[in-house]
């Protein structure tokens, strides 16, 4: 059914609303708009009526979205359970069928390719054949473009920018796979100090210990099975935890907490879609989980609204290991929440009043979110500072880097590396004898392969990059965030994530020892990695200072809301369908060198503080 691409081909992407997931959909249409296509993604109205395609009033909508933008070729993604996807997709694909919609039948449409996991491409391609693009999720950005028809001719000249930085780690980390080593790595010693596994166990005194101990880093992972009987996924979390805790490998349990346990705790869930995740929905529910848990700590996402009241709930019924609030997001900005941006951001300093009182450390969960919206890196590094000022300021006295690598996958090592030790050496800025930061590393959500070999080659070559945030120092970083390789395909059981937490460490000590003896270069010592490091950090460091100077009450509510909707952070990814931020998504940014820029009309790179400049003269305070 699918053809060569004409140039007036128009494109749009749809996904059911129930899937939060728009990274990968949001990257691709970006990178069809740098071929040159046109590209429409899809409003959460017409998202909503995808779920319900048959009802002839939703189905009249989606037409007449087709119809009146001129589409001719629409990707489906969907990223949650496998059958439920194919179940959407085949509904949505008859409705349009019986509809003569396609081009074989008179109608517009010449191609409908499909998105998804693995699992759910295979069912795809198993009812309709070749006659339907898949999308898995292994593809590099030039195959996906190539893979739907685009002229080489037409292709990004960035696409094809490699690094032997790259290539070096790739292949070390195929020999530590190969020689299997990984699969004798045993527990560190983490378990060793008075308050381990007690109801005043902490992250600091686990730190402290493992510190004295030379036994860092200590390990996180996220989990959570899927399933639709509340009460079973409870039952089985509870399991898998009792399991997790048993191999001694895990210091800090993440929990996979459900869509509706962030937006709607403690309220009656009858009737909403969970969005997978553990459907925790009340305080007895954590605390069983966190006695399960010991010795291991233990975490989880903050709330969407009510941000203050969660953390305090999380603070009693798991004894947090530390809190994670992400400032900006997971409100009206990303659809995770029904805060408005300001409500979100006044709730998330009230917050940090209360955690301050705690003494527990923060992590804000920001400079991330910043890039899978198409910020440039320069605005990557800014915004993780300024999150970590504001703890710092509210009385925090111990905050949690989260630095996550591959964001966007396409971005070559040394510049995630030199992005990441700017970001971290102007944070270490901060520290006092009464406040102190923790480096947590960690590889990006779309970065994984389905196919669980080379995904497990991926997660060593990035357990490398972590090493050499800080090459110097066995003592960083302090955590690892272990992503597990079946990322791509599945979410992770027990034995993956026992696997993958030993891959990293192997990496990790491997690694060390290779660039102690000479068998791979330390990277620190580059010439390149020092420039781009340096380029970086002056920027950052230069626009940070000019905001401090010129945004009044820059680190509150008011002036953490004025810096985005001003149009400070580009975010030209964000799907702002009601035009409420347009200032901030008016950008054009695009892989330059290895990295991610804000471009002008004529394609040059914006410098960040002029940018300030001009933004600051338009200001009304």
């Amino acid at each position: 059914m699918y053809n060569q691409l004409q140039e007036n081909d128009v494109f749009g992407i749809v996904k059911p609303h129930i899937d939060v997931h728009t990274l990968g959909l949001v990257s691709f249409a970006n990178l069809l708009k740098e071929c040159g296509y046109t590209v429409y993604i899809a409003s959460d109205e017409i998202n909503s009526a995808l779920e319900q395609i048959q009802k002839l009033n939703n189905y009249s909508l989606v037409k007449s979205w087709i119809t009146t933008l001129h589409i001719t070729r629409i990707g489906f993604s969907y990223r949650l359970d496998p059958k439920d996807g194919l179940n959407y997709f085949m509904r949505f694909y008859q409705q349009l069928e019986s509809d003569n919609m396609f081009h074989y039948q008179g109608g517009v449409l010449k191609q409908i390719f499909f998105a998804g996991l693995p699992d759910t491409c295979n069912m795809v391609a198993s009812r309709m054949g070749d006659s339907i693009l898949t999308f898995p999720g292994d593809e590099s950005p030039r195959t996906s473009l190539e893979k739907i028809g685009v002229p080489v001719s037409r292709l990004p000249k960035s696409l094809t920018y490699q690094h032997e930085y790259d290539s070096m780690r790739w292949h070390f980390a195929q020999d530590v796979l190969s020689s299997e080593k990984y699969k004798l790595v045993l527990p560190q010693d983490h378990y060793g100090y008075p308050s381990c596994g007690t109801a005043h166990d902490s992250y600091l005194d686990r730190l402290k210990y493992a510190t004295s101990n030379h036994s860092l880093p200590i390990i996180r992972t996220h989990s959570g099975p899927y399933n639709q009987d509340r009460e079973e996924a409870i039952k089985e979390y509870t399991s898998w935890v009792k399991e997790l805790a048993a191999t001694k490998l895990l210091d800090v349990l993440s929990i996979g907490s459900s869509q509706l346990t962030q937006s709607h705790f403690g309220e009656k869930w009858e009737g909403l879609p969970n969005g997978g995740g553990v459907p925790i929905n009340s305080a007895t529910e954590y605390s069983m989980i966190k006695e399960a848990a010991s010795p291991m700590l233990v975490r989880t996402y903050s709330g969407t609204k009510d941000v203050p009241k969660l953390a305090e709930i999380h603070e009693k019924a798991l004894n947090i290991s530390w809190h994670a609030l992400s400032f900006w997001w997971f409100d009206e900005l990303d659809g995770r929440g029904a805060n408005t941006l300001l409500q979100n951001l006044e709730e998330h300093f009230k917050a940090l009043d209360y955690i301050a009182l705690t003494g527990k450390p923060v992590e804000p969960n920001v400079p991330h979110h910043f890039a899978f919206r198409g910020a440039d890196d320069i605005t990557y590094i800014i915004t993780g500072y300024l999150a970590i000022k504001a703890c710092k300021l509210s009385g925090i006295k111990h905050a949690i880097l989260q630095t996550m690598f591959n964001t966007p996958k396409q971005t070559i090592g040394i510049q995630d590396l030199a992005k990441a030790r700017a970001l971290y050496r102007l944070v270490k800025e901060l520290e006092t004898n009464s406040f102190h930061v923790s480096l947590q590393t960690r590889a990006g959500l779309d970065y994984f392969a389905p196919d669980l070999e080379k995904a497990k080659v991926q997660l060593a070559a990035v357990t490398c990059m972590m090493d050499d945030v800080q090459s110097s120092d066995s003592s960083s970083p302090e955590i690892i965030h272990v992503v597990n390789y079946s990322e791509a395909v599945r979410l992770a059981t027990p034995p993956i994530i026992k696997e993958s937490i030993q891959i990293t460490l192997s990496a990790l000590q491997e690694y060390r020892k290779a660039k102690l003896s000479g068998k791979v270069p330390d990277i620190s010592y580059d010439a390149e990695l020092k420039y781009r490091e340096q380029a970086l950090y002056e920027e950052a460091k230069e626009s940070i200072v000019f905001l401090e100077q010129n945004i009044p009450h820059l680190y509150s509510p008011i002036g953490f809301y004025k810096l985005f909707i001003e149009g400070f952070f580009p975010v030209p990814y964000l799907i702002d369908q009601s035009r409420k931020f347009v200032k901030a998504t008016n950008y054009n940014t695009a892989l330059k060198n290895g990295g991610i820029c804000v471009l002008d009309e004529k394609g040059d790179v914006v410098n960040t503080l002029d940018r300030y400049r001009k933004l600051v003269q338009n200001i009304p305070f």
